[in-house]
């Protein structure tokens, strides 16, 4: 159902490309993250704000699931009619996924296709790097696409070269627009406050963010939200009295949560704060807690503490998708794999920062705040 769907919407798009495009029209493809903060949205908005010749059209993340969960003939015909003839007239089309239906098409010649990834940098192994059969053959053939890879640093074009499979002259180290939302909100005191009022944190605590990632090779969205709602119990255990624990969980397992944690963690402390936007969210907090997760690289800007619980690191190398770098040495935080473990680090505070800051500015040379900036001189005329 989903080739012939891919199908659908290359025909449909072919039927519209002798259609001229239309000068300053902007298709904007946020499948992976449609809040206001993300990389799709951001770039949008400064194209707003810079020409109001510029129009636009998207297709959201929650489009898409409609149309997955045929909920609605609107947004089939939608889906598979208007955003094809969007595409075919869209000057730039600005994306933060692979958009599988892209596999079965060839954009014109002169369309800017922009991928904003929506991670900032990564540490697991991800697209032609893991995906083998079909879906590694669609991944590739869909990137061949891209005009415009967007990253933040030399390395990181190295490592997405292989990853996107596609050559290394059509990616640009000029940093993602992310990074500049990161750049103003860490000056911004307001997030810290406006966080804490509405989760009527004391103003005396401070706030420790988890933020596990999706882990590929568990079985069901149930066994994930299980997993985790043990896990935080126990990190409940340790965590010192000041501290309080916010919870950001990836959108696939969220909802599971959010519908099960109450009574079963019971700990006023605990907030599950996985739907809010993540900058505010990583200014307002002191600490980090994580594993294999990219928010690492957004988190380091700030140069504040990191703990790396990763309470399952050899299952998760030998049944996930496996890591560019030694884990171990590579991230800049102590590690920890027992809720025990981890309650001692609160005690010694041992937080090795001089890590964090080499971190930080070995992924962000370029942390001035001018990301957006440089991508419009390469991308428009104005």
């Amino acid at each position: 159902m989903k080739t012939l769907g891919y199908y659908i919407f290359a025909i449909v798009y072919y039927l519209c490309k002798p259609i001229p495009f239309k000068k300053n029209r902007v298709l904007c493809i946020a499948s992976h993250d449609d809040r206001k903060g993300s990389n799709v949205n951001l770039v949008r908005a400064a194209l707003e704000e810079k020409d109001s010749a510029y129009s636009f059209s998207s297709i959201s993340k929650s489009q898409i699931r409609k149309v997955k969960e045929f909920s609605s003939i609107k947004a089939l015909l939608s889906f598979f009619i208007k955003k094809p003839y969007q595409m075919a007239r869209a000057e730039i089309i600005l994306m933060d996924n692979v958009f599988l239906p892209m596999a079965f098409l060839r954009v014109k010649k002169h369309t800017k296709v922009v991928q904003l990834w929506h991670g900032t940098g990564t540490i697991k192994k991800f697209g032609q790097d893991v995906n083998t059969g079909r879906l590694g053959k669609l991944e590739k053939r869909a990137n061949e696409n891209i005009s415009h890879l967007i990253v933040n640093s030399q390395e990181m074009k190295d490592l997405y070269a292989g990853a996107f499979g596609i050559s290394k002259n059509r990616i640009y180290p000029i940093g993602l627009p992310k990074t500049d939302l990161m750049y103003y909100h860490m000056k911004n005191d307001l997030h810290k406050a406006s966080i804490y009022d509405k989760y009527s944190i004391p103003q005396d605590k401070k706030l420790i963010l988890y933020a596990p990632t999706f882990r590929d090779y568990q079985e069901s969205d149930n066994e994930v939200g299980k997993d985790l709602r043990d896990i935080v119990r126990q990190m409940a255990l340790e965590i010192p009295e000041e501290y309080y624990l916010g919870v950001r969980l990836h959108p696939f397992i969220a909802n599971d949560f959010l519908e099960n944690e109450p009574t079963s963690i019971n700990d006023k402390r605990i907030i599950n704060m996985s739907f809010e936007e993540e900058g505010p969210l990583l200014v307002a907090s002191d600490i980090l807690i994580t594993d294999y997760s990219s928010i690492i690289f957004e988190y380091s800007i700030m140069e504040r503490p990191m703990i790396f619980y990763a309470y399952d690191l050899e299952t998760y190398k030998n049944h996930d998708r496996g890591f560019y770098y030694d884990y171990e040495s590579y991230v800049p935080g102590p590690l920890v794999r027992t809720s025990q473990e981890l309650g001692q680090i609160f005690v010694t505070e041992n937080y090795p920062m001089y890590k964090v800051k080499e971190f930080k500015e070995k992924n962000f040379p370029y942390l001035d705040g001018k990301a957006i900036e440089r991508l419009l001189e390469l991308i428009c005329v104005f």
